[in-house]
Formats: C-alpha cells, structure tokens, sequence
C-alpha cells in the first residue's frame, strides 16, 4: 500500500519474529532495537512521526528518542483497555509533539504532563478520507468479495467454507473496506476500527470483550463485554443489525491532514530538543472512599429561560450542590458572555467543593440541534438565539464537552434519569410553563425527527377556531393553557374588574399573571374556575391525541401549572379517549428543577454509556 501511493522508501526493515505469542512480540521489538541505530544514523531525519500504539512503534520511538532526534506521535492519549493502552502512553512520554484525535485524548495528553503548546488536536486522518468517501458503486465491490477465490482459499484452510453465513479476508484495500463497512449491516468485533472509523457511516457495530473498553463511542456502539454466552451476541445483533445511526464525528470532521501539515511546518528545529512536562502543584491527599468518589462526579447543568438564566452544579445522583441564577440578558453579546462568566465562575466553585466537572449540559427553548449544538430557531421569549453555537465557545473557554437540547427534551431527559420515567421504555413528558413544551422517549431513546422538531406538543392543535397562538397558528395547545395564555385571560378580567374577589388584591407595580387567575379560582370566581377548565381541556385533548398517536406507558406533566391541570386532563381522558388506552396514568412530576436536571443528564448518561 505504501508503494501504490509512489513514497520513496529509502530502507525496508524485516523486524517481526514469527509467532502468536508474547515472546515474539518483545523479540520483534529487540531485534527492531537492533537494527533501527545503523538507518536512523543514515537518514539523518529532523522529525520522526510514530503513529498509534503497536509495538513495532515503541521501538522507533525509543530508537529515536535515545538518538535525539524529535519525535511526532499520532493519536496519542487515548484509551482502549489493553496493552496498547502501556504501549501507546509509553510512546507519550518519548514523544516532542503529539497529534491527537478527541478533545478526551487531548485533556488525557495534558493530565499526563504533556506540554499544551506542543499537542494538536486534529482529529483522526482516516476520516479524511472516509467523510469524502462517495463511491456509489458499492455493490460491485460487495460481489466481489463475497465469491473471490482468494476468500474460498481462506475458509477452507479454518474449515469454515461450508457454512453459508460467512466470508473470510485476511486483507481488504482500504478504498473499498470503506464501502463494505458504509452499505453493512452491522459490523461485529473488537477492533478499534468498529469504534472509531465506524461512526463515520453510522454503521451499526457490536463490540465484543473489554479490548476496547476505555474508546470514546458513538451511539452507534453497543458493547457486549463479557460475552460468555451465545445469547448476548444474538440478543444484540438483533438490537442492532440493519439499524441507521447518525455519523458520529467524535474522532475528526475530515480535516485533520490539513492541520497536521500546518503543524508540521510550525515546528521549529532550532528549540532546545530536551523535552519539558507540565506537572500539576502538588495537592493534599484527598480521600480515596469509592463512595466519596461517586458523589463527587458532577455536571455543569446551564438553563436559559426566557427570564432567568441560571447555572448549577449537580452531582451524579441529581442533587444539585450550588446553583447560581442572574437576569437572562436581552442581546446574544451579552447573554453568551454571562453564560461564560457564570459557567466558569461555577468550574472554579466546583473544585473547593471537591466536585469533578464532567462536562457541561445546556437546556434552551427553541429548535436545538444536539448533534452540533447549535440553537436553530429560538422561542420569541429570548431574543437574538438563531443559529447560534453554543458547543465551540463553552468547549473552548472550559476544555469540556459540551451538550445542548431544547427544554422539553431536557425535562423528558430529567424524568429517564432520576424521575418517575426512570427505567420505562416508552413515556412522554409535557411542560407547563411559560410555554407548553415536550419531549418522548421511545424504546429508552429521545425523539428528535428528522429536523429536530419532534415533540413540539404545545402546538398540537385542539379547535380550528381557537385563540392566536404564539407560532402563528390558533387553536393550539399553548394557545389555552400555556402561563402567557391564562395571564392574558386574566388581563382580560381584570380590564373588566371581574378578576379580584374578597380575599385579593393585587399591587399597582405588579403585573397581572396567571398566579392571579388561579388563587381567583380557587376562592370561588366562576369566570376564572371557566378559563382554567377550558384550559385544561385543551391540554387533556392533546393528551388524547399522544395517547393516540404515540400509546406510551406513562404521561408526566411537570410544569408550575401541572398539578392544577391533572384532574380536568383526566377526566378528558376518560371522556375522549380510546378504551384501549384509557387505563394509562397521568402523573404530575416530582422534580423541582426539571430542566437543570436534564441538561446535566446529558453529561451524567454518556460518562455511563450503555452496556448491553
């Protein structure tokens, strides 16, 4: 493969001893120990680039390095779970300068005393070539070598070659193992390749045994770790074959070969060669408990309302330790540097309080794409938030991954975790609030569509003649029973003197809202207890209409307004809706800070990703 791609190859070096065992590879490492002094005395090279974690590279590197001469490691400061992980580190501390894939391997690089200034995250050079891989004429390559002869030689020698369901390759060239792997239908293993290059397809992969334990995956990964029985593999081959994730461009967005060349060029060759490390002030010892441990890990959970914007850092069991509130600013200048201020305000708290930040979640209204955190479209209620990024600022400021989702999808997340949604495979959440919002959970998973609209429950439409919505239509749900729709139906009564009974009042300088329609109704006020029914009503037909479309297991509202709704959406329920579904329960959430919860559970789910 070198050859094809017409390198000038100075020297060819016979190094691997024959063999399986361990042995043969510290004697391959030997005998490349002595043969590497006589080339690199020719060659005479400025820079030596080592790439990976196998042990024919370790004895380049440690060739290299007692010569003096730089070293360049490429996809340093990863994990995986084995040897590679000894082999890959020891090449670490050899090296002058390292390139590495994820912003994980780059903050494992600075733990390790790495210089900063010296390491460059590029990502992974392969997808540089696998995000641009557009061949169409995939099914040619799959025929090929689902009957070449070269792959019959090779099922007979393993004796495999009467079974029907198998194909056996010893090596597949690159451009078209990129084809095979895009158009499969699940790839199972333990190879590294499953878990990174993988993801740039979306390919389904089942990853076997612990080899690979410590690598970052996307959520197209499902790991059967201690795959003692048949049943697991086949369980999850079920689960997954034939699946369609989203690409997953943890380890690189196709740029990286770029960067590397830049990297390259920016070295200056006249710097002192010894090598420094940057090692941390020497702290106190802290307690090792495994319980202490556990309480410690902790979120950065941000939650911008269209009032508030507020900060709090809450722990893996979902109590939040301390949380910071400030005015939600009006301009997108303002509101991005506050949410700076605040968020690292708060990383600097979390130390003293012995919390360790595992990165930051951020709930917002509006259309949100997850996978690039970015706010798409906002709700009126925050002005100047379309198209913005919010992952790059916060991701770069604190050197944390950073997640973004809408408000209802937050709250559905904050039920899953640690409400009365934990461990239910289906069950949809509705906000009332300010605005009516939503999120579903369908088979564990979030719902987000194919435009990121999914559960925009508020505007679930219940009249064709109702009220003006807020998004332009009438007659939908948030027209009825949102907090801005009952304060304007409590203006409305107050305009006409009708809203104050004995019992109330209500200040000059203080803005007439729906708290107000509701301590009316509840002291006997026959027009306010109306609103608040025919409000009601229109949220128990949108619950209707879910119940219809979704049958999920549970419907929770949470919300300010929830407890006042339950009863009337009930009796909607009973009145409206199918008898197939009638007997699914409508609870009231018991979470206080739905929204702060969920934007953390971002964090807290994918530092515990999902072991099947």
């Amino acid at each position: 493969m070198i050859e094809q791609d017409d390198f000038d190859i100075n020297t060819r070096l016979h190094t691997i001893v024959r063999g399986e065992d361990e042995a043969a590879m510290v004697e391959s490492v030997g005998l490349a120990l002595v043969k590497l002094p006589d080339v690199l005395n020719r060659l005479k090279p400025d820079i030596m680039i080592v790439h990976g974690d196998r042990f024919d590279a370790l004895a380049l590197a440690t060739s290299a390095a007692l010569m003096n001469i730089r070293i360049l490691h490429i996809e340093g400061g990863e994990v995986s779970g084995t040897i590679d992980d000894s082999i890959r580190h020891a090449i670490t501390k050899l090296a002058h300068y390292h390139v590495c894939c994820t912003r994980s391997a780059e903050q494992h690089l600075i733990s390790m005393c790495e210089d900063h200034d010296r390491i460059l995250l590029a990502g992974c050079p392969s997808y540089d070539k696998l995000l641009s891989a557009k061949n169409k004429d995939y099914m040619s390559i799959i025929r090929m070598w689902l009957g070449s002869k070269e792959m019959v030689r090779v099922m007979r020698k393993k004796g495999i070659e009467h079974h029907p369901n198998f194909r056996a390759v010893k090596h597949v060239p690159f451009d078209q193992f990129i084809q095979l792997v895009a158009h499969a239908g699940c790839m199972i293993g333990n190879s590294s390749c499953g878990v990174r290059e993988v993801g740039a397809f979306g390919t389904p992969v089942i990853n076997l045994g612990t080899r690979q334990i410590g690598r970052e995956t996307g959520e197209n990964v499902l790991h059967v770790r201690d795959a003692d029985t048949q049943d697991k593999i086949l369980q999850a081959l079920h689960l997954q074959f034939g699946k369609q994730y989203p690409c997953s461009k943890i380890y690189g967005d196709g740029n990286a070969v770029p960067r590397i060349l830049k990297f390259l060029k920016s070295i200056d060759l006249q710097e002192p060669l010894q090598k420094k490390f940057c090692f941390p002030p020497v702290k106190d010892n802290i307690s090792q408990d495994i319980d202490h441990i556990l309480e410690t890990l902790s979120a950065l959970a941000v939650d911008l309302g269209g009032t508030n914007l507020r900060v709090a850092i809450v722990s893996m069991k979902g109590e939040i330790v301390k949380k910071y509130t400030q005015f939600n600013p009006k301009t997108y200048e303002e509101r991005i540097n506050l949410i700076l201020q605040m968020c690292v305000e708060a990383a600097a708290e979390a130390v003293k309080l012995n919390c360790r930040i595992l990165g930051v979640g951020i709930s917002t209204g509006g259309r949100v794409n997850p996978r690039e955190g970015i706010v798409l479209h906002s709700t009126k209620l925050i002005q100047e938030w379309n198209s913005v990024d919010l992952r790059s600022p916060l991701s770069d400021t604190l050197h944390l991954p950073v997640w973004v989702d809408n408000d209802g999808n937050c709250a559905a997340l904050a039920e899953r975790k640690f409400g009365q949604g934990k461990g239910l495979e289906n069950f949809v959440t509705l906000i009332t609030g300010t605005g009516i919002g939503g999120g579903i959970v369908h088979q564990h998973e979030l719902i987000h569509g194919s435009s990121f609209c999914a559960a925009e429950l508020g505007h679930i439409v219940v009249s064709l003649d109702g009220p003006d919505c807020s998004c332009g239509s009438h007659g939908c749900i948030e027209a009825y029973a949102s907090g801005m729709a009952l304060q304007r139906e409590a203006k409305k009564l107050h305009d006409e003197d009708q809203l104050l009974v004995e019992g109330m009042s209500v200040p000059k300088d203080e803005a007439v809202g729906a708290l107000h329609l509701i301590q009316a109704a509840k002291l006997g006020n026959a027009k306010a207890q109306s609103i608040l029914r025919t409000a009601g009503t229109a949220l128990g037909l949108g619950v209707v209409n879910i119940l219809h479309t979704m049958n999920p297991s549970l419907v929770i509202l949470s919300g300010v307004l929830a407890s006042h709704y339950i009863h009337t959406v009930k009796d909607v329920i009973r009145q409206q809706a199918l008898s197939s579904v009638q007997d699914v329960d409508v609870v009231v959430s018991d979470l206080v800070e739905p929204a702060l919860l969920g934007a953390a559970s971002m964090v807290l789910d994918y530092t515990t990703r999902r072991i099947y």
